[in-house]
Formats: C-alpha cells, structure tokens, sequence
C-alpha cells in the first residue's frame, strides 16, 4: 500500500520546520528492498514509526492525522531520508512531563528496523528543538568539576592521565588495590574496565574499601587529588543503587571524587536516567561497551556512534567513550572528532543538522582502546585540544618502568603537544616520555623512525 500522500510532504523546508520548533527531525541512510518505490518505502518507514501500519484502519480520525510523522526530503541517489516527528507523538513522564529517551528509540528505530520492505535503515542525525532540549535532563556534573577537584583552573584546564586497571578480570581484592595505588602515584583517574564489579573473588565490599585506602596513600604521599570510576552497572536499579551507596559511604569525605560507571547500551537508557537522578552530585561515566553491534561503519542498521554520543547529553552523562579516533586499537576514523564536538560544545554542526545546545552542560569526550604517549600527540593534532580524559590500560601498566612512569609519560605527551615540541627533542629532557618509545617499541617505529639513533637506545 503506498502511504506517500499521507506520510510524506516533500514541499515542508528543513529551516521552516527547524524554526518552528514543533518537530524532531531524524536523517537515516535507508535503502528500500528491490522493486519498491523510494519515495513509498519511506513513507511506509515513517507510517510505522508514528500513526500508521501497513493497512487502513477504522479508529484513525483528522486528529490522529494531525501527528503524522512526514517524510520532508529524500535523495535515492545517496540514500538520505530525512523523517520529521511531531512533538506530541512522544511519551512523557507521568510524573513530571518530561521527555523519555526510550520514547524517541522506540519511534525513531524502533519496528522500522525490521520493516520486510526495507533493506537497511541507519540513523546518522537527529535535531532537537529548544523546548525538547529543556525537557531533558542535560549532565549535572562536567569535566570542570573534576579539574576544580584537581586543583586546575575550570577552564580549559587540560589533559586527565588515566587509566583502566588490567588485566579487566581476575585481580582479587589485594592486587587489584595495588595497581590503583601504583598509577595513582603519576596519575589522575582510575576507571574499572566494564566488566569488573562483584565477582566471587573479588567482592565490591572488599574491594571498594582497600580502593579507596590506596587512594588515600596515594594522595597522601603525592599531595594531589586523586579520582575512581566505579562501575555500578547492573540489571535492577535497586542493586545499582546498592552498589553506588555503598561506595558512598565508603569514600566518605572524599565522595566527590568518586564517578559512576554505567554501561549505557548494555544497561539502557534508564539505567543511566536513574543514575543521573539519583546521584546528581556525582560525575556520570557513560561506558559504551557493546555499541558497535549497531554503530559499527559495517553496519547499516541501527544508528551511529555520534548518534549515540548526542543522545547520552540528552539524558545526562558527565561523560562518554568516544573511541580514538583512528589512533588507537578501536574502530574509527580522524574525522571522528566531530563526536567530540558536539557534546562538548554550546552549538555545533553534525552530519546533517546544526544542533544548538542551549547552555546545557557539556559531555566529556573519554578516550579509551590502545592509547599510550606516543599515540597521543597525534590524536590531540587531530582534536585541537587536550580537555579529555583519557584511560589508557596497556600505555600505562605496559609502561617499562612503572604505572606511575606510564601515568607520567601520558602526562608529559601532552605537555609536548601543547608546548608544539617535537617529541623526539622533548624525549631527551622528560625521561617517562622517553622511556616510553622503548615500551611500546612497534608503534615507536611507526610513528617515529629512526628514534634509537636519536635517542641512543638498544632496543
């Protein structure tokens, strides 16, 4: 059945209906199967995902009309179909009227990603009006409340070392302490890796207590703050909320330094929602882990990782796994750095839409997956800036000294890049720098030829 009359209005301009603030709009890259009329398949796209079904039906009435979602532009030729959703389509809270994010998945990819008549459908943009950016609940906490903890200024107040205790399974209690103690020596942060919480040998309330009396040593004999990401993930929000109060009251006078780790596409969006209202005063860890079964360059379902990136601002992450951007072991490329970009800026163009964000607070880009100092100066060239925070596993417990050395090393790459330094010179005077080229020796030899003979190594 073509639906094109009533699901599609080609003659709607993209500006008319971005000023008139009463409409998501959501592009895809969607290609209909063989046989079927572009401009038909949208519209049975966009039917299915409002009002409509592949039939008439006896209980539409004008007013079930009136929310229509409407195909407003197609092009075939570079599968661009851009779908305009009425505000009242979506459900709100009971409680205090406020926009779900699970509402906006459900009609933007919800049963059009299994429709027989498309061949595949990817969400690459959306665009939310000002009214839908206030009914959301933006972070409570950003990277500048961690540099006010670390003593920096809360502007541009740099680069955050750190780290991912290794290996991600099977330190018991003790062990796993003793490797925070060790990179909290030369670092900033300790994340868990997402699979660490309360396994059998080693149970959270063993482990958070000798956690945080490493921290206390640590900042004791280093004199700086020091900062712990708890993974706090679970199936029941009471039992995430048993984790994260427990942890609490552990940490005690030092609570503001501890972040909430949640893995946001495992767990869902109101595992994070509930975080975020539930412990506002805490730093929100958005930890993706999983993302690529959807967001993957190979898959053309789904949506994309910028997309999943806009949406954890939306519902509140302090924040959210980025990748590396083509520079370290994940998948990605440089121009990647507009996932960045857009969470942590006020207003900022994306694939298709110019988003403003309207004062909400920005969503820290986390980098992760095979970093090391000599990976990094080419990354922050790439990004334009160092007010990340990076957790580097293997650049810094694969370090040839130490993970406090790591933890310098990462520090001291950053130095470099921002002082315009080229990094062999810089080796010479910064010795875990230095050290670091004979750690990581394969990527040494990539990025800089020719480094044993400039920097007399044997190795």
């Amino acid at each position: 059945m073509d639906q094109s009359n009533r699901y599609a209005d080609l003659s709607l301009k993209e500006e008319d209906l971005m000023a008139g603030g009463a409409h998501i709009l959501v592009a895809y890259k969607m290609a209909p199967k063989s046989g079927l009329g572009y401009l038909e398949a949208a519209a049975h796209f966009a039917a299915e995902s409002s009002t409509g079904t592949n039939v008439e039906v006896s209980t539409t009435d004008d007013f079930t009309r009136g929310v229509d979602a409407l195909v407003y532009y197609i092009d075939e030729a570079s599968e661009d179909m851009r779908i305009a959703y009425p505000l009242e389509l979506f459900d709100r809270n009971v409680i205090d009227g406020r926009f779900m994010l699970v509402s906006f998945l459900t009609l933007a990819i919800g049963n059009n990603q299994g429709m027989g008549d498309i061949k595949h459908a990817k969400m690459i943009d959306f665009y939310m009006p000002e009214r839908v950016i206030q009914m959301f609940d933006g972070p409570a906490k950003d990277i500048s409340d961690l540099w006010r903890i670390l003593g920096r200024p809360v502007k541009d107040g740099g680069y955050i070392a750190g780290t991912i205790i290794k290996p991600k399974l099977g330190l018991r209690p003790e062990p796993f302490a003793q490797a925070a103690y060790q990179f909290w020596l030369g670092g900033d942060f300790i994340k868990n890796d997402e699979p660490q919480g309360n396994q059998v040998f080693a149970p959270i309330k063993k482990t958070i207590p000798l956690v945080y009396d490493a921290m206390k040593r640590a900042q004791d004999e280093t004199g700086q703050a020091k900062l712990f990401s708890m993974n706090i993930t679970a199936d029941d929000h009471y039992e995430m909320c048993a984790r994260a109060d427990f942890a609490l009251e552990t940490f005690g006078p030092d609570a503001d330094k501890l972040a909430f780790l949640v893995d946001g596409y495992v767990g869902g969006p109101g595992m994070i929602t509930t975080a975020r209202r539930q412990y506002p005063n805490q730093y929100l860890h958005y930890h993706r882990a999983g993302h690529g079964a959807v967001t993957s360059p190979s898959s053309k379902r789904g949506y994309t990782a910028f997309v999943l990136a806009k949406m954890s601002r939306l519902q509140g992450a302090s924040g959210i796994h980025v990748g590396t951007m083509g520079y370290g072991k994940m998948e990605g490329e440089g121009d990647d750095r507009i996932i960045a970009y857009m969470i942590e800026r006020d207003e900022c163009q994306g694939p298709v839409y110019f988003q403003k964000w309207y004062g909400i607070k920005p969503t820290t880009p986390i980098i992760s997956g095979g970093m090391n100092a000599l990976r990094l100066p080419g990354f922050f060239k790439n990004l334009g800036h160092g007010n990340v925070i990076n957790t580097a596993g293997g650049g810094a417990y694969g370090h040839i000294d130490s993970p406090a050395a790591g933890a310098i090393s990462l520090r001291q790459s950053y130095e470099c890049w921002k002082a315009g330094a080229d990094p062999i010179e810089f080796a010479k005077e910064h010795k875990e720098f230095a050290r670091a080229f004979e750690s990581f020796p394969k990527d040494a030899d990539t990025l800089f030829p020719g480094w044993r003979e400039k920097l007399g190594s044997h190795r």
